[in-house]
């Protein structure tokens, strides 16, 4: 297959295109960084020039569409609403009606974000209550998604996972200041089910393969407390989990406002797929051999 990641230099999108290029041909898609690799192509496009989406589409003549492109820091959405708007919503629509025309299958990823955290556990069934900008304009962009191409699969997700700058992840702020022995918070009341950024770009390419379409919460099987995820990654990497300060998110001073409790069902995923995707155990112990191979070195040269 030949396959367009849009956002290939983030979190998801540069580990999406790694995990696809080892069985199809790669095309990603980069705005303001610069990748240097053989394992796929890179087109260097910003997307928010008008033009520059059909020109991208054109060039690549993908089958398959993974839009990872979006403004996903929460605080910089805040401060610049235009642009999560133009990313994160307008952008995705646009998208969804130019694939649609030329018959490629597209993923798009939003977030689980959308829910507003007070009970936990959402199906796919649940209505949506976003409280951060940036949520809001996710919610905004799966919805037009869905309703400019219903073919196309949503997948709500929380990842973790090594990046190009080594400070995209939750998983990366434990290990940079776990390693250096730093004492951090850890959040006690904010719940999540994150899977390994490579995991999730399997089971994203397993759904295009299977022609699943609709919307899917792509989750872990298993949900902690931040505090706890950090304390299981600390006892992986032989850290001193005692940095960890056990804290409440409000002691934080953050400018976007987080939902408490995103804990989403994946039994739907399952279904689908016919097995669990992975256990947080799994996802970390995978991070970890990772470390161990120079996975992150890898990508960390990648863009020098």
């Amino acid at each position: 297959m030949r396959i367009l990641v849009t956002g290939a230099s983030g979190l998801l999108g540069l580990n999406m295109a790694l995990e696809a290029s080892q069985q199809h041909e790669v095309f990603g898609s980069v705005n303001s960084n610069v990748i240097q690799t053989t394992a796929f192509t890179v087109i260097q496009s910003d997307l928010t020039v008008p033009g520059a989406l059909e020109k991208l589409i054109e060039e690549s003549q993908p089958e398959w569409v993974i839009n990872c492109a979006a403004l996903a820091n929460l605080d910089a959405c805040e401060a610049n609403p235009a642009l999560a708007q133009q990313l994160n919503s307008e952008l995705p629509e646009k998208l969804a009606n130019y694939v649609a025309k030329g018959g490629a299958r597209l993923v798009h990823i939003s977030t689980d974000a959308v829910f507003d955290g007070k009970r936990g556990d959402y199906t796919e069934q649940d209505k949506p209550n976003p409280l951060s900008l940036y949520a809001r304009t996710k919610l905004i962009g799966e919805q037009a998604v869905l309703t400019a191409n219903p073919q196309t699969i949503v997948a709500r997700v929380n990842l973790f996972g090594w990046s190009l700058s080594g400070s995209r992840s939750l998983a990366e702020w434990f290990f940079n200041h776990l390693s250096a022995g730093n004492s951090i918070m850890g959040f006690t009341d904010v719940y999540f089910c994150p899977l390994l950024a490579n995991d999730l770009a399997k089971i994203l390419l397993r759904l295009l393969d299977i022609s699943a379409q609709g919307l899917f919460h792509v989750v872990s099987s298993e949900c902690s407390s931040k505090y706890d995820f950090g304390v299981s990654l600390a006892r992986l990497f032989d850290f001193d989990e005692t940095l960890i300060r056990p804290s409440l998110v409000s002691e934080a001073g953050l400018a976007a406002v987080r939902s408490p409790n995103l804990t989403l069902n994946s039994d739907k995923l399952s279904t689908e797929l016919g097995v669990s995707p992975p256990d947080l155990k799994a996802g970390l112990e995978h991070f970890h051999a990772q470390y161990q191979s120079g996975y992150p070195e890898f990508i960390r040269q990648m863009g020098e």
